[in-house]
């Protein structure tokens, strides 16, 4: 028998949450023989009653991790949890890492699994506003650069990888 492949799931705001249910509920209801799925909430934006009612509704696992990062700068929130990421994958040495859009909970997620060669998936990927000054389109290009696996929504998006 073979052994499951280890997933992270990064998410740090409610709509990566609602993004992250299909998956997860995939994993849990087809895929359970084949993969384990460890769900990481980065505390970005973080309410307990809140994303504790939005994982309870998409009926999805509460995250076994929480970084609790809280608000802050983006290099503050991003400086915390690439420390606390890379801490847990170096612990947890996952298959893969699955990260959604475009947050600093994304970026944070792409670049600490790269940077040890840990395969990243990004859904959302090739999304674009074309506008650099926004700090979402810096993460969106960057975390389509680092990924392994791209999965785009828009033949739009598509045509932008």
């Amino acid at each position: 028998m073979n052994q499951r492949k280890k997933i992270i799931t990064i998410v740090g705001a409610r709509p990566q949450i609602i993004k992250s249910s299909a998956i997860s509920r995939a994993v849990q209801n087809v895929f359970s023989e084949e993969l384990e799925e460890l769900i990481v909430h980065t505390g970005q934006h973080y309410d307990e009653n809140m994303s504790k009612v939005f994982f309870e509704e998409m009926n999805i696992p509460t995250p076994h991790f929480n970084l609790q990062v809280g608000s802050g700068s983006h290099g503050q929130q991003t400086a915390k949890m690439l420390e606390g990421l890379e801490k847990i994958f170096l612990d947890e040495k996952p298959d893969g890492v699955i990260v959604y859009g475009d947050t600093n909970s994304t970026i944070a997620g792409a670049l600490a699994a790269a940077k040890i060669y840990i395969p990243v998936i990004h859904i959302e990927a090739g999304l674009r506003s074309f506008n650099k000054a926004m700090p979402e389109e810096l993460n969106r290009i960057s975390c389509d650069h680092m990924s392994t696996l791209l999965f785009t929504p828009t033949e739009t998006g598509l045509t932008n990888l």
